[in-house]
């Protein structure tokens, strides 16, 4: 004899494979019997080939590598990206972009370098940075309305969220985007 199964009520209605409140049950069943939840995941741009992963947030710091191409996810240096890579890491990537929009002919550009190389080493995988030169992308420049440079403008999920002109060291840099995320 089969017995008939019943699907569990939950608030009043009977939770059914089609009703969104079936996967808030099974969240509280595995938070009841004591399961590790499943960590929030990201994607995350390839920094070499442009591919996009899929990574849980709790193992940003353990060394991911890109699906497609095998190399690191993170090398604790900024990238410098074009106008196509751009769009990509901008749009596609749930990281915040930190960018800094340069040139080669500009002395505080050149000053800042090193401490936007810091700034990498210190904030990665949490963010990534970008370098965009504006001789090489004017389309992007002129797109990003940069008027002066050095520019940092400060991306997250797509939309641009802060900017500021002007070079900056490592430290001021760091807590800058902190106080911007």
């Amino acid at each position: 004899m089969l017995a008939e199964f019943r699907f569990p009520i939950v608030y009043g209605q009977p939770l059914s494979l089609e009703n969104h409140l079936w996967r808030s049950y099974l969240y509280g069943i595995r938070i009841c019997l004591g399961y590790p939840l499943m960590s929030e995941s990201m994607h995350i741009v390839c920094p070499h080939c442009d591919g996009i992963n899929r990574v849980p947030q709790d193992r940003l710091d353990a060394g991911p590598k890109c699906g497609k191409c095998s190399t690191p996810l993170f090398k604790g240096q900024p990238l410098a990206l074009g106008e196509q890579r751009f769009a990509r890491h901008i749009q596609k990537g749930d990281l915040p972009v930190l960018v800094d929009f340069w040139a080669p002919w500009c002395g505080p550009c050149k000053m800042m370098a090193p401490a936007f190389e810091e700034a990498a080493r210190r904030l990665e995988p949490n963010l990534r940075l970008v370098k965009v030169n504006t001789e090489e992308n004017q389309a992007i420049a002129a797109q990003m309305g940069i008027r002066s440079i050095p520019t940092l403008a400060l991306f997250r999920q797509g939309r641009e969220v802060a900017r500021v002109s002007g070079a900056m060291d490592a430290g001021g840099l760091v807590s800058w985007v902190r106080q911007n995320l």
